[in-house]
């Protein structure tokens, strides 16, 4: 048995698990887009974390609970003869075939910048009247910045050199600093998502995701955090009656770990 043969005897297998799901379990015969849309974000969430973490088995399971979740609406669409998995299979195919004209056609590119720019093009002749479109509203605000910024890039709005994103940076603090200094609060938060937004644009300029980063920083401070508590427990303190000279020992320490 070729390796194509088993894959698609085991999502032929899920598509029957499913229609039986949906007619025989209570819960699955309850659920609507509307019920499942947060837990299909929860399970996104759930992926990402794996991968942060570089948990390959995991992955594994959270790649398995994102594909439950496509085959769910797809079932969902198929009781109005909205559509089916076929039709969401077919969609994206032909979406890549068209926006892959230098595989599928006879479009030369010499880089991934090209391709780049060639899918935010043919994007726009597909009828968006904005390259924005495409940007969901519901994005966390760090990843829609970046995801902004890159497809503006894409149809040529961009800096040419990192030296002038990071000089924009450097701008953006000192209209920070200036506007803390004046005390005005809605001036301060506005300077303040201006700097956030030079950062992330920087970020892009260095081949460093944003969040990936700040993500893994927070996952870097909560287990130093966690050792730290460890440590006051083991001395039976509690963290409220520490100095920061005695944390900051046990902090030196969960670094070295």
């Amino acid at each position: 048995m070729s390796d194509k043969t088993a894959q698609l005897e085991a999502f032929e297998r899920l598509l029957v698990i499913m229609d039986e799901l949906r007619e025989q379990c209570p819960w699955d015969k309850k659920q609507t887009m509307e019920s499942l849309r947060h837990l299909t974000i929860e399970e996104v969430y759930e992926l990402g974390d794996a991968i942060l973490d570089k948990d390959l088995t995991e992955v594994k399971k959270e790649l398995g609970d994102v594909l439950l979740h496509i085959v769910f609406y797809s079932k969902i669409g198929s009781e109005t003869n909205t559509f089916d998995i076929a039709d969401v299979c077919h969609s994206i195919c032909d979406k890549l075939v068209d926006r892959h004209p230098h595989i599928y056609g006879d479009v030369k590119v010499e880089n991934e910048e090209d391709v780049k720019r060639n899918w935010e093009q043919l994007k726009l002749k597909e009828g968006k009247k904005s390259v924005l479109e495409g940007v969901p509203k519901s994005l966390p605000a760090m990843v829609k910045a970046n995801r902004i910024q890159d497809k503006v890039a894409g149809v040529g709005f961009d800096w040419e050199k990192p030296e002038q994103v990071f000089e924009k940076v450097e701008e953006e603090l000192t209209e920070l600093r200036d506007e803390i200094k004046k005390g005005d609060k809605a001036a301060i938060e506005s300077e303040f998502g201006d700097v956030l937004f030079s950062l992330i644009n920087y970020a892009r300029f260095l081949n460093v995701n944003p969040e990936n980063a700040l993500e893994k920083t927070n996952k870097k401070f909560i287990k130093r955090f966690q050792y730290l508590e460890l440590k006051a427990k083991e001395l039976n303190r509690d963290l409220k009656d520490m100095s920061l000279t005695e944390m900051d020992v046990y902090w030196e320490e969960a670094k070295k770990l």
